[in-house]
């Protein structure tokens, strides 16, 4: 016969069955409304006695609204549950223990059984939990999440979340047609870690979790650690598995054996979204492969990829830092796309925000109902420029979910360098905040103590796992050793951006050419510190929006001229010691400032003008590449020689040389007008090539120069042996490298 609700259910065999362990009726409360801590400690099956695991077991499973319900037993064996209260049942399992589905029937006539997410272990395993508390498990994203895998020989999805300050926490989502009560997660540990194996739920699923608070409210929010995401304004977070086989195996090898900072690096940086809009992840690999081959680039640098609300942000306001946006597909097809990438023979590098992130309430903030990923005290957990929270980088459980996440990006994606966003907000406890809005370090000063020792932690970890990688700084001020090791008390990034020469030069750059000879110190400045760091160059994202327009509009002139002064000067920048990175569109002139809300201005390249720069940065791109001199000593003042300032004629000359000892000597004429016969002192007497003129025809220029090379005298000038007179075109650069 079937239970029903109130009903004893009858046992198999004759023998009178023993009484049952009752429960307290707050316990059964607790356990039917999904409220309970460790729900598995009752239900699931339990051993009546411990030290006899064959005399029985008592099973109790949560049906609410069932007519009846019963256990069917890997052996076949079927045993009606008796509902004890609030749809909470039990029964009798007789014999040793062994799996078992849950059979439920219901008045309007539905039948379902499904696998007892209560009878599993924890897929959570000890040594995780023990590295998730000292804060070193490198490979979090490996244990905390939603991951699809069998488990005891069920496939299933293994739920897990850090939430040490809430009293439960359940799964919602179409498993459950969003009713938490039936997936409530059992906490592991005086950590905070809750973990919950639902058997049978497939990829794709959307889920978030439901945490009730200290102060007894329900929240829900998206898995901190979910690997895929709705698409926003959508946020739930998907289960996702990775079907993707990569073919970069040669690239990934050459990568572990090599040095990146050493060899030439010139990166082509990239909103995906308003590069071409329209592409996905797929779709732009086939373009933007062409477009690299055409420029000549040697890297691509994503503005962030990481999930975010709000495409205004440009990715720099994350809420899922380990799933890629679904904006432009699937994990696995970003995967491609940087696979592609790496087989054509490019890095990728891409922007990483750990200094802060939004306070969006069903994402990071508060996530548990009180400070968890933020620090809680105002002054040190908000950031007043951006509207944001700050990560607590003083709690080991924030530092590892920060650390595993730059490894989760370069081991997962391949991605060969992040470039980590706004440093300087990190570094100082000060920073854009008045006097009294602060607090001190134990030092009583503004260095962020706690933020050092992570980056520190960070960079370290990163070059340790992942050799052949680069971490990069976007850092504004004068820091010292950003670039130096950790092990000599620097913060031990590969590179830093040089804002200073960017901002000097660009200062430069903006002035007419008849008022720049009282200028040319802003241009020539950077030359004095030039190796106290490894410096990359960048004409970045930030410094053509907000009312500063593009490259193109920030020079003086004409059309003509201001075209000639973009060539010039990016003829300057690609000999500066450092390597280089210019943003989309100013390597053909884009006319207008950028917006992330349209596409570039590709229907400029119908004019010859522009083609003809565009032809010239792929020009400058391949003689850097073939040219040691140009990179081989770009941190070392051995491969960098100063020759001339001439602020009256705004010339400017200066060595660049390899280890070999091979030079390229750069002239720059920013005046409007030629100037020659000019003398300048060279290394050595012969001939010199003119390897690069950049008022050729072929660039847009007017064609002046020197007949494609000069020929030097051994005539000592400006304390050199030797000294050649040449003309220096308007508005351009010249290189020479002896023939």
């Amino acid at each position: 016969m079937t239970a029903q609700r109130g009903d004893a259910a009858p046992q198999d065999g004759n023998a009178a069955a023993p009484a049952l362990p009752a429960l307290h009726p707050d316990h059964i409360a607790a356990l039917v409304q999904g409220r309970h801590p460790r729900p598995h400690d009752a239900l699931g099956q339990h051993p009546l006695d411990s030290a006899d695991p064959t005399g029985g077991f008592v099973v109790r499973v949560v049906r609410p609204l069932a007519a009846s319900v019963t256990i069917v037993r890997a052996d076949g064996t079927r045993v009606a549950l008796e509902h004890v209260q609030d749809g909470l049942w039990h029964g009798l399992l007789p014999g040793s223990g062994q799996a078992y589905r849950v059979e439920a029937t219901y008045a309007d006539g539905p039948e379902w059984t499904a696998d007892d997410p209560y009878r599993f272990v924890p897929t959570f395993g000890e040594m995780d939990l023990f590295l998730f508390a000292q804060g070193r498990h490198e490979q979090l994203w490996q244990a905390l999440g939603a991951h699809h895998r069998p488990h005891e020989g069920i496939d299933g999805t293994a739920f897990s979340v850090w939430a040490p300050h809430a009293q439960a926490v359940r799964v919602v989502g179409d498993v459950n047609g969003w009713d938490g009560t039936r997936h409530a997660m059992r906490r592991l540990d005086e950590n905070g870690v809750w973990e919950l194996f639902v058997p049978g739920l497939e990829p794709g699923g959307i889920y978030k979790f439901e945490l009730l608070t200290a102060d007894g409210r329900w929240v829900t929010r998206a898995d901190p650690m979910a690997r895929f995401t709705e698409t926003p304004p959508q946020t739930g977070s998907k289960i996702e598995v990775s079907g993707f086989t990569w073919s970069d195996a040669a690239w990934m090898a050459k990568r572990a054996a090599s040095d990146p900072h050493a060899g030439p690096i010139s990166v082509y940086e990239i909103h995906l979204g308003s590069w071409r809009p329209g592409l996905g992840y797929r779709e732009a690999a086939d373009e933007l492969i062409e477009y690299l081959a055409q420029t000549g680039f040697t890297h691509v640098e994503f503005l962030p990829l990481a999930e975010h609300p709000f495409g205004g942000s440009w990715g720099y306001q994350v809420t899922g830092y380990y799933a890629p946006t679904s904006r432009f597909g699937h994990p696995d097809d970003l995967r491609y796309l940087i696979d592609r990438l790496h087989v054509a023979g490019y890095g990728v590098i891409m922007d990483w925000v750990p200094g802060h992130f939004p306070k969006d309430e069903w994402a990071l903030a508060r996530f548990d109902g009180e400070p968890l990923y933020e620090h809680s005290d105002p002054r040190l957990g908000d950031q007043p420029d951006w509207g944001t929270h700050v990560f607590n980088f003083g709690d080991s459980q924030v530092r590892n979910f920060l650390v595993a996440n730059a490894l989760f990006w370069l081991e997962e994606f391949h991605i060969d360098g992040l470039r980590v966003d706004a440093v300087a907000s990190m570094l100082y406890l000060d920073y854009s905040r008045a006097e009294g809005q602060w607090v001190p370090n134990r030092y009583g000063g503004r260095e962020n103590l706690e933020a050092i020792s992570f980056l520190q932690e960070a960079n370290a970890t990163a070059y340790k796992r992942n050799p052949g990688i680069m971490m990069i700084a976007e850092e504004s001020t004068s820091w010292p050793g950003v670039t130096k090791p950790t092990d000599q008390g620097g913060l031990g990034f590969g590179l830093k951006w040089n804002m200073g020469w960017m901002h000097d030069s660009l200062q430069y750059m903006h002035e007419d050419p008849m008022w720049r000879s009282h200028h040319q110190s802003e241009l020539t400045f950077s030359f004095v510190y030039a190796f106290s760091e490894s410096f990359l160059l960048p004409i970045s994202h930030d410094e053509v929006v907000h009312g500063k327009g593009s490259l193109l509009g920030k020079m003086p002139g004409d059309q003509w001229q201001k075209l000639a002064n973009v060539r010039a000067y990016l003829a300057y920048m690609w000999a500066h010691p450092g390597k280089q990175l210019l943003f989309m569109g100013s390597e053909f002139g884009q006319p207008s400032e950028w917006s992330e809300q349209r596409g570039l201005d590709w229907w400029i390249l119908d004019q010859p003008a522009h083609q003809g720069l565009l032809r010239l940065v792929g020009q400058l791109n391949r003689i850097y590449r073939e040219q040691p001199a140009l990179w081989e000593r770009d941190f070392s003042d051995a491969g960098f020689e100063f020759v001339a300032s001439d602020p009256q004629n705004d010339v400017l000359a200066f060595l660049r040389r390899s280890a070999s000892g091979d030079e390229v000597a750069c002239l720059i004429n920013f005046s409007g007008a030629p100037v020659g016969p000019y003398r300048v002192g060279m290394p050595s007497a012969g001939r010199w090539d003119e390897i690069l003129n950049t008022d050729a025809a072929e660039f847009g220029g007017s064609g002046v120069g020197n007949l494609g090379g000069v020929d030097v005298e051994d005539v000592p000038w400006g304390g050199r042996p030797a000294s050649v007179e040449l003309t220096l075109p308007p508005l351009a650069a010249l290189w020479l490298k002896r023939a």
